[in-house]
């Protein structure tokens, strides 16, 4: 979005909890009208009770990918426009090291990877032909590596990198930019029972973070920033190394 352009429609996919329903808060704070989707529906409507007047809900099941061009536009049409899109689900179902499960592993690429590309497929056009727009997708610092714990997970979160970049590289010619967020650890549902965590952020700071960069059309953030040198250290370390390490 241009910095001189007045905000007004902004849609958050997976918006019930966490880092999604923090972004609806922010957004409503920063003056935008938000559409906040959800398969929960009945914690969407705290955020409907909280901004009557900004806030319409839908209750959606991202998995759910043939309702969603005709989701889409009715959105954009309650809206009356639209100006940023964020694509905020996400599962990580709970496993061990010797855990192989194809069901759990398909959840985690319908919701985290094919959930993400069937509503950015929608945007991507829309705000092509708009001539602007942000495309936000709340990635994770887990993409950056393959570890031990969570493999689908990480790997939804890197083809999800690869696809926003790919969007970036395909949009930014027609004045939209594509903003990718990597968080480190975020207070959530997702992170309940983990041991070992720090640089925990709360949703509100990570939300504030995450529209500021959508505005600004930042390529990469991440959540907080000093997780940026920890990417960084990550990402060099050699393989055989890193397999060493069991992380």
């Amino acid at each position: 979005m241009n910095a001189d352009s007045q905000p007004h429609g902004a849609l958050v996919i997976g918006a019930s909890s966490g880092i999604g329903a923090a972004c609806v808060t922010e957004l409503v704070r920063r003056g935008y009208r938000v559409a906040a989707v959800a398969r929960r529906e009945d914690l969407l409507e705290s955020l409907h009770a909280a901004a009557p007047e900004h806030v319409r809900t839908y209750g959606h099941d991202v998995t759910d990918f043939d309702v969603i061009p005709d989701r889409f536009s009715e959105i954009v049409n309650d809206l009356g426009g639209l100006s940023m899109v964020i694509y905020a689900a996400g599962v990580m179902p709970k496993i061990d090291v010797d855990t192989y499960d194809l069901e759990k592993d398909k959840q985690v690429i319908d919701v985290n990877l094919l959930g993400c590309i069937a509503w950015l497929n929608q945007a991507a056009p829309f705000f092509q032909q708009q001539g602007s727009g942000s495309i936000v997708g709340i990635s994770s610092i887990a993409g950056d590596r393959g570890r031990v714990g969570y493999p689908v997970y990480n790997t939804s979160k890197a083809a999800m990198n690869t696809y926003l970049e790919a969007l970036r590289n395909r949009l930014t010619r027609h004045g939209v930019s594509v903003t990718t967020i990597k968080p480190g650890y975020v207070a959530t549902v997702m992170t309940e029972g983990m041991d070992g965590l720090f640089w925990v952020a709360k949703p509100e700071q990570a939300a504030r973070a995450i529209v500021s960069a959508g505005e600004r059309g930042v390529h990469t953030r991440y959540v907080l920033r000093r997780w940026a040198l920890v990417g960084l250290v990550i990402r060099c370390i050699p393989s055989f190394i890193f397999r060493r390490m069991n992380v």
